[in-house]
Formats: structure tokens, C-alpha cells, sequence
């Protein structure tokens, strides 16, 4: 049985993306608009004024709504736009200030290349019996590299690279540490 809302977008022709279940697409000629929910929020994402007021209208007529305005913060990236120019930027800066902060790193020094091809993360450098481990579990390696992934996966797939090698150095440190 359909929820009440996918009903309503569907009758709309409305189509949920097949990856993520949250987000719906219309394409009406050269005309879009990408509808994306997080919890009880909802986004709007269109090429064409018309097309935008009459989601609006059919989103109103069937559900309680609260027009917002533009959106500048979207699930910690900041949306930043020049529309004389039709430039659309996203940012996770404030989101990667507050992760250093959190892992005590905001005096570190930044790189244009994060990790170079050659360097090695060892099984050598990996604790090697339970009295290491011990001294190792309350350092969070897995949580501070789960905080990268989010922002290598949202707005900085430059650190990709180097997200992997961690992520796979920590899978070895043996720690289930969140």
C-alpha cells in the first residue's frame, strides 16, 4: 500500500530515484524538478518558476506546508548561489570546522594533497597485542574517519583517496570504537 504522499507525487508524475528513496524526479520537457525529503523537510530543486508553483500548489493542497524560502543549510552543507551568473556551490565548511574541533585538530595544518601515492599506512604500525589495544581504545579512529566519509561523499571527493587508506588501516587496528 502507497503512503498518502507518494500517491499524491506519483499522480504529479513524479518518479523515486532507484538509488535513493528519498528523492523523486520529474522531467516535463526540458523542464526538472527534484524533490528530495529528510525527515518532515522537504527540497526543491528546479529549472523552471512554473513548474516550482505548481508543485507548490498540489504539495499544499494535500499536506500541511510551510513555505521556508530559499535554502542556505541542508543537512550540514551550505548551499551558495550567484544566480546572475547560474553558478549553484555547495560547501561543508562549517561541518568540517566543527569535526576538527571535535578531534582536536583545528590547529592542523592543511594540504593540497592530503596523501600521496607512496605513503604507507603498515600492519607494522598497528597494535599488536591487548595491552596496545587497550591504550588505543579510546582513541577514535573509526568515528573520525566515518565524519570524513560524510564529507568526501557530500562535497570533497578529493579526499577520497585518502579516506580509503585509513578506512582500511582502521579496519586492521582491530578496535571496534565508535
Amino acid at each position: 500500500m502507497y503512503l498518502k504522499f507518494d500517491q499524491v507525487i506519483y499522480g504529479f508524475g513524479f518518479k523515486e530515484n532507484i538509488i535513493d528513496q528519498c528523492i523523486y524526479h520529474t522531467f516535463k520537457g526540458s523542464k526538472f524538478i527534484f524533490l528530495v525529503l529528510y525527515v518532515d523537510d522537504s527540497l526543491l530543486a528546479i529549472n523552471d518558476i512554473t513548474l516550482l508553483h505548481e508543485t507548490k500548489s498540489l504539495l499544499s493542497k494535500n499536506f500541511e506546508m510551510k513555505e521556508l524560502g530559499d535554502t542556505s543549510f541542508v543537512i550540514g552543507i551550505q548551499i551558495q548561489r550567484e544566480r546572475t551568473r547560474g553558478i549553484l556551490g555547495l560547501s561543508q565548511k562549517a561541518y568540517i570546522d566543527k569535526v576538527l574541533g571535535r578531534y582536536d585538530m583545528k590547529k592542523c595544518s592543511p594540504s593540497d594533497i592530503p596523501v600521496t601515492e607512496k605513503e604507507r599506512l603498515s600492519l607494522l604500525q598497528c597494535p599488536k597485542n591487548n595491552y596496545q589495544k587497550e591504550q588505543m581504545k579510546d582513541i577514535i579512529y573509526a568515528s573520525t574517519v566515518g565524519s570524513l566519509m560524510y564529507a568526501q561523499v557530500c562535497t570533497h571527493p578529493d579526499i577520497t583517496y585518502a579516506i580509503g587508506k585509513l578506512d582500511r588501516y582502521v579496519c586492521n587496528l582491530g578496535i571496534d570504537h565508535w
